[in-house]
């Protein structure tokens, strides 16, 4: 008996053991696993979107709070992408259906000269489409040009659009440069950066920003002090351009308003260079944008009518 008694304690040792050593096996793979899922995750959680033609390539869903945007221009027009949170119930249905026609007979009027015919047609537009809140986005970016732009998002339901214009006067927004995005409720964890320039913008003040500005990375923060919609029903927005010794300066302020015929449409004006921005945000709205700086001379401006009587272009150099 008590050999008996010694050989069962033997195998529930073993046993205790063995299952012991199961679960710190068990154990160890979890955390393996955990590992293995952290490190597949972006560290930085930049969401990348990209264009070779008429389209934002990227993903369809993103969390809520500070998110990180990636944009890559690989086509060869100059574009731009704004995030338009919708009201609820509202998605790129009603779009096509009550936005497109109204906003292209109008341009289509305008194109032709009939100026106040154009601006008549946009009181098509349905009353919904005023309650979308225009939430940042990047700034105007030449072909073959990078930007990156962090803002914090509401989740709901939003369209990212690019409304340049082609040669012909057509809408990129007619030609496919849309897309829905869902913002989940699920919050990121993700913090801004920490700003080396300081940009505000007011209807009042224009653009306000730190004028000494030496070469290297920076990253430039935007604060709408408040907001307004302009003569041409757009509200205002920052554009980083790069001039060289070719650029004209007026050519440029009337290319930034979409209302001229010859505004906001390819080729850009020569002698420029767009390298992001930031996007219309509701008053007291902050949102941050990279941007690599050499020496030379550059330009803040809004896409509004005359910019310059607003304040809203703003000449620099960038020294060593």
């Amino acid at each position: 008996m008590k050999a008996n008694r010694i050989a069962f304690c033997g195998v529930l040792f073993v046993s205790l053991l063995c299952m012991s050593c199961n679960g710190d096996k068990k154990t160890k793979e979890v955390e393996e696993e955990k590992v293995s899922i952290e490190a597949e995750k972006p560290k930085d959680q930049i969401a990348e979107y990209y264009t070779e033609s008429m389209e934002f390539i990227g993903p369809d869903s993103l969390s809520s709070g500070w998110t990180t945007f990636r944009y890559i221009n690989k086509s060869f027009e100059t574009h731009l992408f704004l995030l338009d949170k919708y009201p609820e119930g509202k998605t790129i249905a009603d779009t096509k259906k009550e936005v497109f026609p109204p906003f292209d007979k109008g341009m289509d009027l305008i194109n032709e000269g009939k100026v106040e015919e154009g601006y008549a047609a946009f009181g098509a537009l349905p009353e919904w489409f005023y309650q979308v809140i225009f939430s940042g986005g990047a700034g105007l970016i030449s072909p073959g040009q990078t930007t990156e732009l962090t803002v914090k998002l509401e989740p709901g339901y939003y369209i990212m659009e690019c409304y340049v214009k082609m040669s012909n006067g057509k809408f990129h927004t007619s030609m496919g440069m849309v897309k829905p995005i869902v913002v989940t409720t699920e919050v990121s964890d993700h913090l801004p950066p920490i700003a080396t320039v300081n940009v505000a913008i007011s209807s009042s003040q224009g653009i306000v920003f730190d004028e000494a500005i030496k070469a290297g990375d920076h990253t430039i923060k935007v604060t709408f002090v408040d907001q307004k919609k302009h003569e041409h029903f757009l509200e205002h927005d920052v554009n980083l351009v790069k001039l060289d010794d070719t650029a004209d300066l007026e050519v440029l302020e009337a290319w930034m308003d979409w209302s001229n015929p010859k505004g906001l449409i390819n080729p850009a004006p020569a002698g420029v260079t767009f390298l992001g921005g930031m996007q219309e945000m509701p008053a007291g709205k902050e949102g941050y944008f990279k941007a690599t700086l050499a020496k030379g001379k550059y330009a803040l401006i809004a896409e509004v009518p005359k910019a310059n009587e607003k304040n809203m272009l703003k000449v620099f150099e960038v020294t060593d």
